[in-house]
């Protein structure tokens, strides 16, 4: 476990040609009122994990149900594809986007985000998962009515791929992160985000004191992050938490620039990625106070008491809350007895 206070909070970006992110909450709530299968998950208090921590209160934004999907990441691509969609049509439908073909890699659950929403408006999805991503997901993926192509040893080889064939085909590479160079869609995908933070707010009995977000590229953090600023502003201390086999965000906080990781692969694998995000970086940079790594042990650890307080999920979903019950690293940012703590259990377990 290796906690990093954030230098750079509050001060400018740290990419400069990169947007922060958005804050427009009521773009995405508007949106989602044509959505029928768009409603608010729930806000749990857990208790029992609270008063294992020694905390006053421990609650978790559940996103396991979310449209259906399993995880939050239904907020994101489905809700460009669906701007997209709105774009040309004032009543879009399973026609409006057809001939169009979205592509992109995936190991997890964007992939689903993607084929789901391609599907609802006609458009056409071709999913790139690497040698390592189990079967039972790419059955997941054809039965959005996704093409899936397998490409690559992981998940850089695979985006590569990915990227290479929209070139070649005039194809739109819908990606969850953003680069030099790419930053529009992953803007307006993190817009989509926004929406599961602007309910947390409203569930929320009081101001949490922390908030706990774990992280890959940083997009489900920056979003949740941007918001609660807006909303709160000072009060409530922000702490991310990724792998330590990814660090990725705590190192470009550290270098103060960008940087790109190695490292083993992590079992929080929706988390394990070596590159940040650029907008992601430059909010979290501005907005979080902390940046924690979580070995894979310690969070394994934790998820049998997470399940039994019926928050069953991967160690990628339950990172956050993880931190939330190791004692080290609750005393390394400074979270006490008095407490309040709110956590997002981003994806239902396996």
């Amino acid at each position: 476990m290796k906690a990093v206070a954030n230098p750079h909070r509050a001060k400018p970006k740290l990419v400069a040609e990169a947007p922060y992110p958005s804050i427009a909450a009521h773009r995405v709530a508007a949106l989602l009122e044509h959505c029928p299968a768009a409603a608010e998950t729930p806000l749990l208090d857990a208790a029992s994990l609270a008063t294992q921590a020694g905390i006053s209160a421990l609650w978790v934004k559940d996103e396991r149900t979310r449209m259906n999907l399993g995880s939050f990441k239904a907020l994101g691509a489905a809700y460009v594809i669906a701007r997209h969609a709105s774009d040309l049509s004032e009543m879009p439908d399973a026609t409006t986007l057809r001939g169009r073909t979205y592509v992109t890699a995936s190991a997890g659950n964007h992939g689903m985000s993607v084929a789901a929403g391609a599907r609802v408006f006609g458009a056409n999805a071709v999913i790139y998962i690497a040698e390592t991503v189990p079967e039972s997901f790419a059955i997941r993926l054809r039965d959005q009515g996704a093409d899936v192509v397998r490409e690559g040893a992981d998940y850089a080889a695979s985006m590569a791929a990915a990227a290479a064939a929209a070139d070649a085909n005039g194809w739109t590479l819908l990606s969850d992160s953003a680069w030099a160079g790419y930053t529009e869609l992953p803007h307006i995908l993190m817009e989509g985000y926004l929406q599961m933070a602007a309910e947390a707010v409203e569930q929320c009995p009081t101001v949490p004191t922390h908030i706990v977000l774990q992280a890959g590229v940083g997009g489900l953090a920056t979003a949740v992050a941007a918001y609660a600023r807006k909303v709160w502003g000072n009060a409530p201390t922000i702490i991310v938490v990724e792998p330590d086999a990814a660090p990725a965000l705590q190192a470009s906080i550290k270098a103060g620039k960008c940087v790109t990781t190695t490292g083993l692969d992590s079992i929080m694998g929706r988390l394990d990625c070596k590159e940040p995000s650029i907008i992601a970086l430059n909010g979290l940079a501005r907005d979080a106070d902390w940046f924690v790594t979580m070995s894979d042990a310690a969070v394994s650890a934790m998820l049998p008491a997470m399940a039994q307080a019926d928050l069953a999920t991967t160690p990628s979903g339950g990172a956050g809350v993880a931190m939330v019950l190791t004692e080290q690293a609750r005393a390394a940012v400074g979270i006490g007895a008095d407490a309040r703590v709110l956590c997002f259990l981003s994806e239902v377990a396996d």
